[in-house]
């Protein structure tokens, strides 16, 4: 299925928002995520999501919210899927627990404009 630009980030922040509610929800910490095979598994498939969705917004949308660091995003999906037994889950932590509120707040400003 075509997504807009629109449609995706729709979908990149529902994934971030679910994410971050069930973390938060569940009270996962850094430490559950970095020495739990599930918990990684748990946060995989939002983060391939997202990246999919970043990968494939248009150029002149991406810069047009060049605040956002489409590249990076869409980098942590790729890394997850062509290297997950190369997985850095201290940086996979730092996205989910210190990037993932920042994004989701950048998304809301852009749907709100």
């Amino acid at each position: 299925m075509k997504y807009s630009d629109q449609q995706r980030i729709q979908r990149i922040y529902d994934n971030a928002v679910k994410l971050y509610k069930y973390i938060s929800e569940n009270h996962v910490s850094k430490e559950d995520l970095l020495n739990d095979f599930s918990m990684q598994w748990l946060v995989t498939t939002p983060l391939y999501n997202i990246g999919e969705h970043v990968y494939n917004l248009s150029k002149d949308y991406k810069e047009a919210h060049s605040e956002i660091q489409w590249a990076l995003i869409a980098g942590v999906r790729h890394r997850l899927v062509h290297d997950y037994d190369g997985t850095n889950w201290n940086i996979i932590a730092d996205v989910v627990f210190e990037e993932l509120p920042v994004l989701i707040e950048q998304l809301k400003e852009i749907m709100d404009k």
